[in-house]
């Protein structure tokens, strides 16, 4: 066991061949459909996805500090004398309110990391944070390095309309019916934790043309990894992947996931998200 364990919430959306090749302990948020409640993570969570994918709604809130503390004493008894703890963005979520309650308890150190965004954007400065305690580097250069990684990472992403989005309090209603009325294809991103709409386009090939050349513009000619995110449009997400593949330079890895039922809940069916991540 690495002296310093790493621990991150499902909404990264990592790789399970990653999470476990790093050893990355990932606690699950939780989603509420259907009258009951499941970890995100949970296998029976795929019957909410497929009520997602048909346009059904749910809610979602944090996990509960006792599940965050239950991870760091296991590391703790594992071995590891710190832990580095890098959770969806604050504006999004309470998890890493509830990451620093459980902290308070924690047999060991405990450094929460807000990151500020989602997804494999956060995937992304994780994996960066496990290779570096891999390394055997302290804990300030490898949240450096987790940083470095999360902040030089963009994502941009369209959905099919805004009512999951204004429903859990990402946008506003006004900009919803708008959007609705007008038949308009958002592109959006998250900056400094928050979701913006960056451009509107009419049509969703429209929208799936300017996220590739959003995504060839982030990689301003570096090498880069990038990950997919999609709920219930597989193929388009692989079509977006093969285009990626056949236009970008220094291309590392390529992942193309589903989101599960916290991110899948607010963006709705038919969402695509692309991940740009510069190797820093």
């Amino acid at each position: 066991m690495r002296k310093i364990g790493i621990v991150t919430d499902s909404t990264a959306y990592l790789p399970a061949t990653t999470i476990k090749l790093l050893g990355i302990k990932v606690v699950p948020l939780m989603v509420q459909w259907n009258g009951k409640s499941y970890f995100e993570a949970d296998p029976n969570a795929t019957d909410v996805i497929d009520a997602l994918r048909k346009g059904e709604l749910a809610t979602t809130s944090r996990p509960n500090p006792a599940t965050f503390l239950l991870a760091y004493q296991e590391l703790a008894a594992n071995g590891a004398k710190e832990i580095i703890s890098l959770h969806i963005s604050s504006s999004m979520s309470g998890t890493s309110d509830a990451a620093r309650i459980a902290a308070k308890d924690s047999p060991i150190s405990v450094h929460v990391i807000d990151s500020r965004t989602v997804g494999m954007a956060l995937g992304f400065g994780v994996i960066a944070a496990a290779q570096a305690a891999e390394e055997g580097l302290d804990s300030q250069t490898i949240i450096q390095r987790a940083k470095l990684r999360m902040n030089a990472t963009s994502i941009f992403f369209s959905v099919a309309n805004l009512e999951n989005l204004r429903r859990s309090g990402r946008i506003s209603r006004g900009a919803s019916i708008l959007a609705t009325a007008l038949a308009i294809r958002p592109i959006l991103t998250v900056d400094d934790g928050e979701v913006v709409a960056v451009e509107r386009v009419r049509t969703a090939a429209k929208a799936m043309v300017r996220l590739e050349e959003m995504a060839v513009a982030a990689t301003a000619g570096r090498a880069v990894d990038v990950a997919v995110h999609h709920l219930g449009a597989q193929s388009q997400a692989e079509a977006v992947v093969a285009r990626l593949r056949s236009v970008l330079t220094g291309l590392g890895d390529v992942s193309n996931t589903e989101v599960g039922a916290v991110v899948g809940t607010h963006v709705g069916p038919g969402a695509i998200a692309v991940v740009i991540a510069p190797r820093v």
